[in-house]
């Protein structure tokens, strides 16, 4: 049973909380799962993917200038401030990743829905 449900719609597991500069936790999107495009206000974000492999789409703030990474376990991305994101699951295994997040995650008001996402319509 998951911690919370993120605003972009994949399974969150907290991990470091009471870091006073940071937080941690793990993200869990199912099999063939896709993300709702969301952007954060405040925060950035580093992930690294643990299981599974899938896309991260990010579109750079204030441009329309965007790209699709494809993802594995080992890899690193980063999810700037205020960049748009959305990431899908690909094949039969879920996609399972840490999120080390800086400032520490303030809440739910700091996802902003994005419209468009480049993964196509959400799934979860």
């Amino acid at each position: 049973m998951p911690d919370a449900i993120a605003p972009d719609g994949s399974e969150v597991y907290f991990r470091v909380l009471d870091a006073s500069r940071a937080s941690l936790v793990e993200i869990v999107l199912g099999p063939g799962g896709t993300s709702r495009p969301v952007r954060h206000r405040t925060v950035e974000e580093v992930w690294y993917f643990l299981r599974g492999s899938g896309e991260v789409w990010r579109r750079s703030p204030g441009t329309s200038s965007a790209e699709t990474i494809r993802v594995a376990a080992g890899d690193v991305v980063v999810i700037p401030t205020g960049c748009d994101f959305q990431f899908r699951a690909s094949g039969d295994e879920e996609l399972r990743f840490l999120c080390f997040t800086v400032p520490p995650w303030p809440g739910e008001e700091e996802a902003v829905a994005v419209s468009d996402g480049g993964l196509g319509e959400p799934t979860v």
